[in-house]
């Protein structure tokens, strides 16, 4: 038997058997329990301070998008220092950040700015986190471990606005302010506590050199030179498409006739789908197959949603969305982990960071290109067609996939699948 394929090293059981994993499992589910929290309170702040839907739109989005910029400018820092220091620090600057925050009558204007920063340093925490995680956990471990981050993440969305909801009934903005910044904090010292010292992927000799290698891009030049990881890169920009039916929830559950409460449900769908194919692919198949399946999980991603042009009833249309869920997750987990053991150490953190920052980016172009379909063509349409351009886009990507595990097995696949 492989030593990929034994009980022993596989499933979330011999994940969490890692002590270093289980400290950094808990900081990243502190983490994003705390920012949940800090979106409903700023939301909840805003409206109260400007009864402006238009600015607390805006403040919602602040919570995302400097991402991008974090996690495209900032990656490099965690391959030319270590990574655990990167961690430590980006935790602390964010819960500084935090406490400005939540003094009572900062100027708004301020208060987006301190966000700004706050949601950058994410960006740089993120991406040396996806780059540790192949040193602390080896071989079918690290599947099982993203799929672990994967489920964390999603029962984070589905709990956090519910539950952000309810603490800020209890308290004030301020304090669930207050809360996201001790979330920080515990979580640099999980990781300060937990997480053994290593130095830095690559060794300069001043700090000038090491910053200015940080932001060369030699993690894009990564990604473009090897065309694995390309075909990979563009699977995984599928998500922009997938995502019309969560951008068009409303028009949604408005088309089929339903209230606000099925708005929820269709939210729910997709996470609910990730974290079930989540734990079947982790649990039940085989190591030797997921490398294959990658192409073809991809496609079966966005196929159920074709079928949303035809518009079923609600609990069609949830399954429809679920299932879609179910298979985009191990596809994207799967990617990840062989982008991870094919790029370089010296570059790693630049390559997830520009993978993770762009995933985001796609998203938010295919949910505003959905919304402007959905206002001329309807939300049902809008999402038929969205799954329609994937599937033709997905097609030759998938060939690729399987030409590359032909002509380079050793890459991709692991000891013992090699053959055929």
């Amino acid at each position: 038997m492989e030593k990929g394929d034994s009980a022993r090293d596989t499933g979330f059981k011999a994940a969490f058997a890692v002590g270093e994993f289980r400290a950094l499992w808990a900081a990243e589910a502190l983490s994003q329990a705390g920012d949940q929290l800090a979106r409903v309170a700023l939301s909840v702040l805003v409206w109260e301070r400007t009864a402006s839907a238009g600015l607390t739109g805006l403040t919602y989005g602040l919570t995302y998008l400097p991402t991008l910029i974090g996690g495209t400018l900032f990656a490099g820092l965690a391959d030319r220092y270590p990574r655990r220091t990167v961690m430590i620090a980006g935790d602390l600057v964010r819960a500084a950040l935090a406490m400005l925050m939540a003094v009572p009558g900062t100027p708004l204007p301020v208060l987006a700015g301190l966000l700004v920063v706050l949601t950058m340093a994410g960006g740089p925490f993120r991406a040396a986190q996806l780059a540790l995680l192949p040193d602390v956990l080896e071989g079918e471990r690290y599947v099982a471990g993203l799929a672990v981050r994967t489920i964390t993440i999603q029962t984070a969305q589905l709990a956090g606005f519910g539950g952000g909801g309810l603490v800020i009934g209890l308290v004030t903005p301020y304090w669930g302010l207050v809360i996201d910044a001790v979330t920080f904090v515990v979580s640099a010292l999980l990781v300060s506590t937990g997480v053994r010292r290593r130095g830095p992927a690559v060794t300069e000799s001043s700090v000038k050199s090491r910053v200015a290698r940080a932001f060369s891009g030699e993690g894009a030049r990564e990604l473009w030179r090897g065309k694995g990881i390309r075909v990979l890169f563009g699977l995984k920009m599928l998500a922009g498409f997938a995502i019309a039916p969560e951008g068009l929830a409303a028009p949604l559950a408005n088309g089929l006739g339903a209230g606000s409460f099925a708005v929820g449900l269709i939210l729910a769908a997709d996470p609910v789908g990730s974290v079930i194919g989540s734990w079947i692919f982790t649990k039940w198949v085989p190591a030797r197959r997921k490398t294959r399946m990658v192409g073809i999980l991809a496609i079966a991603s966005v196929v159920p949603l074709l079928f949303v042009f035809f518009r079923p009833p609600l609990p069609v249309c949830l399954a429809l969305i679920g299932l879609s869920g179910a298979f985009a997750a191990p596809y994207h987990l799967q990617a990840v982990a062989l982008m991870a053991r094919a790029v370089p150490d010296g570059v790693r953190a630049q390559v997830m960071g520009l993978t993770s920052t762009s995933l985001v980016t796609v998203q938010g172009i295919g949910i505003m290109l959905a919304g402007g379909l959905a206002q001329l063509t309807g939300p049902f349409v809008a999402v038929g067609v969205a799954a329609a351009v994937a599937v033709a886009a997905a097609g030759p990507m998938v060939m690729a996939w399987k030409r590359a595990i032909a002509t380079g097995p050793d890459v991709w696949l692991p000891a013992g699948s090699r053959a055929g």
